[in-house]
């Protein structure tokens, strides 16, 4: 039976598909024992070690409580930072939108972008902010606001600290240098006149001194339009928004209208007896504004062209702009007051009376412009005693907000690619200044001029911005670029294909 036995240990020993329990221990079997004997025999030592050291008590007759041995030996629960719940704030939650968000329904509609945009705006304009981002519940009041006038100390050592890596390459990259630089030689050192206009052929009118020069942004080519005589000078430009017009304001009082393409003037419009520092185009309408605080709505296609006359501004009218679309006139004098007019397309403003009249500023208010994508917020910047730019809110008549600019205000343009806003400014630094809107953030400052800036004008394409400055120089910054991965969409947005063929843009 021996030769039996051998042959069965053979035939076991040569089988792979049965597990080997005879042979050695694998190393991972041998390294968890060897790690649990020695815990085991490190807390035995431990605790001999805590019971020799343990000091005996006092009075060894008197032994514990049950009640107080269980207590001892049940750990102690840990203690909550805080309460034990949150409590919302009703100071800071609005109810009626909450009530809204908690009853709507999700719409799940395929919105093109125009739409959504339009739905936006709408919700913005009813409810004063954007309800996507508004809490149904708050459980913090928002920091109260500091005194008026008030300079915090530790302001700049704060705001000189590197800017994090993560926030660096979500910003856009922007030239703190000038693009290009013109001289502008004798042009008048004003800061209620308005001198520079930029077409949407993009042409550029400069007004230097008696003379009115354009320069073809596409050629280089440089033409002088016209050379008033005698004592009179230009005082204000103002290109019509979709043609080759160019309506000139002279410091007698006259205003001439030239055609551009043709180098010819049209005619002579005789509104006001004074220097005439601001104007702007709604459709055919001509509005301009003169040194005794006068506003006259001019016909151009009529003979009879002074089609209404306003008087609500006690000195001179140094700043003017109609909406987008035409419903409101904004009128900016040197008797510190914003005056705002209702109005409809292509037609004039017959009120004697302002809708609004706001006298917040505390210096004259040349610095005005109307956002693009929101028809009814206005944006107006004061003088060397104010340093404000203000944003109101036609509609209701309230001021949305403002940002100390710590400098005097002489232009504001809006962007048109971003929500944003570029403000021009004097002393100190005499800096442009990119402003993201609506949290009034410091985007860039572009320095460059020695002497304060005197008006801005934007490119068609609203990529490039000029500056004109005191100091005989007109500057572009290319500011507004677009982002080349949004052009490319855009793009493709644009371009449908249709039954009929191609696509049409």
């Amino acid at each position: 039976m021996s030769q039996f036995t051998f042959v069965n240990d053979l035939k076991s020993a040569v089988r792979m598909d049965e597990p080997i329990t005879n042979g050695p221990a694998p190393r991972w079997m041998k390294k968890s024992v060897e790690s649990s004997t020695s815990f085991s025999n490190t807390s035995r030592k431990t605790n001999d070690l805590m019971a020799i050291k343990k000091t005996p008590s006092k009075t060894p007759n008197k032994s514990k409580s049950p009640a107080s041995r269980s207590a001892s030996n049940t750990p102690a629960k840990p203690k909550t930072p805080g309460g034990d719940r949150f409590i919302p704030s009703r100071m800071s939650t609005n109810f009626d939108i909450s009530n809204f968000k908690m009853n709507q329904e999700n719409e799940n509609l395929d919105l093109s972008p125009t739409q959504s945009d339009y739905r936006k705006a709408m919700s913005e304009n009813l409810h004063g902010c954007d309800i996507n981002n508004v809490r149904v519940l708050s459980y913090q009041n928002k920091a109260p606001a500091p005194p008026e006038g008030y300079q915090n100390a530790l302001k700049v050592v704060y705001s000189q600290s590197k800017t994090p890596m993560n926030i660096r390459g979500a910003t856009r990259y922007i030239p703190h240098a000038p693009d290009r630089i013109l001289d502008a030689p004798e042009i008048v050192d004003d800061y209620y006149l308005n001198l520079i206009d930029w077409s949407f052929s993009n042409i550029l009118a400069v007004a230097l001194g008696t003379s009115v020069y354009l320069w073809n942004a596409d050629s280089g080519a440089i033409d002088q339009l016209l050379d008033l005589e005698g004592a009179d000078y230009v005082t204000s430009l103002s290109w019509v928004p979709n043609g080759n017009l160019l309506s000139v304001g002279t410091a007698l009082g006259p205003v001439q209208l030239w055609d551009a393409s043709q180098t010819k003037r049209l005619r002579i419009m005789n509104s006001h007896s004074s220097r005439v520092g601001a104007m702007s185009w709604n459709s055919h309408i001509l509005t301009t504004g003169c040194r005794n605080g006068e506003l006259v709505h001019n016909d151009v296609r009529q003979r009879e062209h002074i089609v209404g006359t306003i008087q609500s501004h006690t000195q001179e009218v140094c700043g003017l702009k109609w909406s987008t679309d035409g419903r409101y006139l904004a009128s900016g004098g040197n008797d510190n007051l914003l005056n705002v007019y209702s109005g409809l397309p292509g037609q004039a403003t017959y009120q004697s009376e302002p809708i609004y009249s706001f006298s917040q500023h505390q210096a004259a208010v040349k610095a005005l412009d109307w956002c693009p994508w929101q028809t009814n917020v206005l944006a107006s910047g004061g003088g060397t005693a104010d340093r404000t730019i203000r944003f109101w809110n036609c509609n209701n008549g309230q001021c949305i907000n403002s940002v100390n600019a710590n400098s005097q205000v002489c232009a504001i343009l809006w962007s048109k690619t971003y929500r944003e806003l570029v403000s021009a400014h004097g002393f100190a630094n005499n800096q442009l200044t990119i402003w993201k809107y609506p949290s009034l953030t410091k985007v860039a400052e572009l320095t460059g001029h020695t002497n304060r800036i005197l008006n801005l004008a934007m490119s068609p394409d609203g990529s490039t911005v000029l500056s004109a400055g005191a100091d005989e120089t007109l500057r572009m910054w290319k500011c507004f670029l677009p982002d080349p991965n949004k052009k490319k969409e855009q793009e493709k947005r644009s371009f449908r294909p249709t039954i009929l063929g191609p696509g049409l843009r």
